[in-house]
């Protein structure tokens, strides 16, 4: 038997792609994989906000770090996205599925257009992107170092959320279940796919979510944190740390799993 410990949970020299990157949980998982020695390549819609965010991690963390701007809420962005990766990489050791939307509305007033829009994005996105990058993902992977599917799941996948996220909530459960059939399909490639479902955190989507019009300084997080059992929002590191580990040794007999990352909502509802 091989007790060899060493390395555990290094992802150092890893190539890292995070969709949804230039901001909120994305640019935390991106963060702490640069801190940690990886390659990182993120991406949103806005050139702009993804430059700001490379050269903002950068200057804290170092290392190495671009952004390719792209939509992958439509097939057109999804392919610029892959083919412009493969330009610039040999293979991809880690996709983390982040992008993702919401839209508020009642029940009688949902519109098509926003049901749609939400569907493309956490859902389409996910399994499409995945697809367009299988070929990197490929030459990565192996039985001694899988390669990493990760994808940004929600709590309200899980259980009911107060808020009127009809679509999200649908949305989510439909990626954690997606989740499921690509792990279950790629494990004999050496290609592990698991979930993360996050609670609150600080970001410009709970911000709006909560009535904060998408500000996250001066929000007084930890009133919405003291409804959490575990009396705060989530940090950085905690979504950073899952994401490393999901993509390090230490989790390479894991795979089609989602797990809650949430201070303990989903176990007390």
């Amino acid at each position: 038997m091989n007790m060899d410990f060493s390395n555990l949970f290094s992802v150092a020299g890893k190539t890292v792609v995070v969709t949804g990157g230039s901001r909120g949980i994305g640019e935390m998982i991106a963060a702490g994989f640069l801190s940690q020695g990886a390659k990182v390549i993120i991406s949103s819609r806005k050139a702009k906000a993804c430059e700001e965010t490379v050269e903002r991690l950068k200057g804290q963390y170092g290392g190495e770090i671009y952004a390719i701007p792209s939509d992958v809420g439509t097939l057109l962005g999804i392919n610029h996205l892959a083919d412009e990766i493969a330009k610039r990489e040999d293979k991809i050791d880690v996709l983390i599925n982040n992008a993702g939307v919401a839209w508020g509305a009642t029940l009688e007033d949902f519109p098509e257009s926003g049901w749609d829009k939400v569907m493309d994005v956490n859902v389409k996105g996910v399994f499409f992107l995945t697809q367009k990058l299988m070929p990197l993902l490929r030459k990565s992977a192996s039985a001694e170092e899988p390669a990493r599917v990760i994808n940004i799941a929600s709590i309200d996948g899980m259980h009911t959320s107060p808020m009127s996220g009809f679509a999200y909530g649908t949305s989510k459960a439909a990626v954690i279940h997606l989740t499921r059939f690509m792990g279950a399909h790629l494990a004999g490639e050496h290609i592990l796919v698991n979930g993360i479902a996050p609670g609150p955190f600080p970001t410009y989507m709970l911000s709006t979510g909560v009535g904060f019009k998408g500000e996250t300084d001066g929000v007084d997080w930890q009133s919405i944190g003291d409804r959490n059992p575990s009396g705060r929002v989530g940090a950085p590191s905690d979504v950073a740390g899952l994401s490393i580990f999901l993509s390090s040794k230490a989790s390479a007999y894991i795979t089609g799993h989602t797990i809650p990352c949430d201070g303990g909502i989903v176990s007390s509802s």
